[in-house]
Formats: C-alpha cells, sequence, structure tokens
C-alpha cells in the first residue's frame, strides 16, 4: 500500500487499529479553540481525510470503531455533529486484518466486510519471493532504494490517470449473456439448493446486491487489463474468488468440515453454466 501511494499523486494515511481506539480517532473531532476571548468549535479531520487510508489490524478494534469506516466507504463523505464533511475524490480504503482466531481479534459486522471491493489473501511467499524480502530489507538497511521501492525513480502518477483509467472501463461492454451469468452466480450463493445439495449444507448467507456490482465491476477493470473491450466468462472466474470470498457465510457444517470460502466458491462455478 506505501509502494502503491509512493508511485501515486496521492495523500497517504495510515492507522493502526488497537482496542483503545476511538471512532473520533480516525474520522476527527470538533475541538474547542479560543481566541481573544471568544471561543468556537472547529473541526479537526482525521486520518480518514486522505486519497489512500491504510486501516492496519483492522479487526483489532471493536466495532464501534470498525463502523466509523461506514459512512466514509459507502457514501463518500464523514458526518460530525451537524455537519458533513466530504472526502476527496479520489479516496480508497485498504485494509489488512490478522486471523480471527487470535486473542485480542474482533470479527468485523457483515455489513462492513461487504463495503470491501474485494477480500484478497494474502499467503506465506514462495522461497523466491522469501529470498527478495531479505535483500529488500538488507538494501533498505543500507540506504539504498534499488531493493524494490522504486521511491524517487521516476515521476509519480497524476491522479487525474486514475480518473481516465476509471472512465476508460466504463466503457467495456458487457453482454447480456455475461451479465446473465453474473447474475446466476450470484443467486446461486442465495439459492444453493437450486444447484446442489453441498451448496445448500454449506451456505448460510449469500452474497449481497453489492457482490453482483462488485463482480460487474471487477470484471470489467479485469478485461481492461487484458487489453480487452468486452467482459468474458473468463473475466469473471478471475476475480469471483476475491469478490466473494468475503461475502459469504458459511454454515456450522461448512465450517465443522473445514469446507473454505474458496471451495464453495469453485464449486459454484462448476455446477452454475453460462448461457
Amino acid at each position: 500500500v506505501k509502494a502503491l501511494s509512493q508511485h501515486l499523486d496521492a495523500d497517504f494515511s495510515r492507522v493502526q487499529f488497537t482496542p483503545d481506539l476511538l471512532p473520533s480517532d480516525v474520522t476527527g473531532t470538533e475541538v474547542y479553540h479560543s481566541v481573544a476571548g471568544t471561543g468556537e468549535f472547529r473541526f479537526e479531520p482525521g486520518p480518514i481525510f486522505a486519497n489512500i487510508l491504510l486501516a492496519d489490524e483492522i479487526n483489532r478494534a471493536p466495532a464501534k470503531v470498525q463502523s466509523a469506516l461506514l459512512e466514509a466507504m459507502e457514501e463518500r463523505q464523514v458526518t460530525v455533529g451537524k455537519t458533513t464533511h466530504p472526502l476527496p475524490p479520489l479516496f480508497m480504503v485498504m485494509a489488512t486484518q490478522n486471523p480471527i482466531e487470535q486473542e485480542g481479534t474482533y470479527p468485523l459486522p457483515e455489513a462492513q466486510m461487504d463495503r470491501f471491493l474485494m477480500h484478497v489473501r494474502v499467503d506465506y511467499p514462495s522461497e523466491e519471493e522469501e529470498a527478495d524480502i531479505v535483500r529488500l530489507v538488507r538494501s533498505e538497511e543500507q540506504g539504498k532504494t534499488g531493493g524494490g521501492s522504486g521511491e524517487g525513480s521516476e515521476a509519480a502518477i497524476p491522479q487525474q490517470a486514475v480518473f481516465d483509467a476509471r472512465a476508460d472501463i466504463g466503457t467495456i461492454h458487457v453482454a447480456e449473456a455475461v451479465e446473465k451469468y453474473i447474475v446466476d452466480l450470484v443467486f446461486a450463493t442465495r439459492y444453493p439448493e437450486r444447484y446442489s445439495d453441498e451448496l445448500r449444507s454449506w451456505i448460510d448467507i449469500g452474497a449481497s446486491p453489492r457482490g453482483s456490482i462488485g463482480l460487474d465491476k471487477c470484471a470489467r477493470v479485469h478485461a481492461w487489463l487484458e487489453g480487452q473491450d468486452h467482459v468474458t466468462p473468463d473475466n469473471v472466474r478471475a476475480v469471483i474468488g476475491d469478490v466473494f470470498r468475503h461475502r459469504l457465510k458459511l454454515s456450522y457444517e461448512a465450517q465443522a468440515a473445514r469446507v473454505s470460502a474458496d471451495a464453495v466458491i469453485e464449486e459454484l462455478v462448476k455446477v452454475v453454466a453460462v448461457a
């Protein structure tokens, strides 16, 4: 996330989520100022007022603090008291979380999880990647910049390039058959009994309408990155794991059998056909 902010002409802000964090520590608060015998309350913006916000270990803080991001992520604004403060046009929240099973963590509410467009799993690195990490840290300790950070090696990408890319992605064509495929995949999570007994026993709650919107959006982005002017079912399948992974609430039977969300999504892709 830091590398992204370094290569993009954007303001970067990081919040370390802890159990004693308050919502106002994220959004900001009104502070009383006294000047020449008169006083007034002024809004002091919190770290959320940035282009890229890193919510580090977001599940270390209770739900009340996590919910401070709800309005910002959905409405691109923050309301404090009776005043609403708009966020920058370029605004993105990226979060990390510890394994839920660890002590001192608070599972994110479904409404909070649903507002994240994608949930990307970061597993252990490979042997080659592990060696790259060691070399990177070694080069940073020696004060070198050639270890992969790229800071200062080239001009930062202007924010307008992001807005231009968004406009291009909006022109990517989605055929009616692909739209139906996206909708069928979402409805298979809500009515799994239509497809198989296994899915019915694994899924308690399926994807929300944000899942449909996210799958359509990410599929168009994938097609754009591949240089295509239209979306294919392969583009949909390439992103469905990251879009659905955090939107499925698995049943007790699935958890007892150690069936992961990824395994459920793989089964979905198998049983839902392209029209």
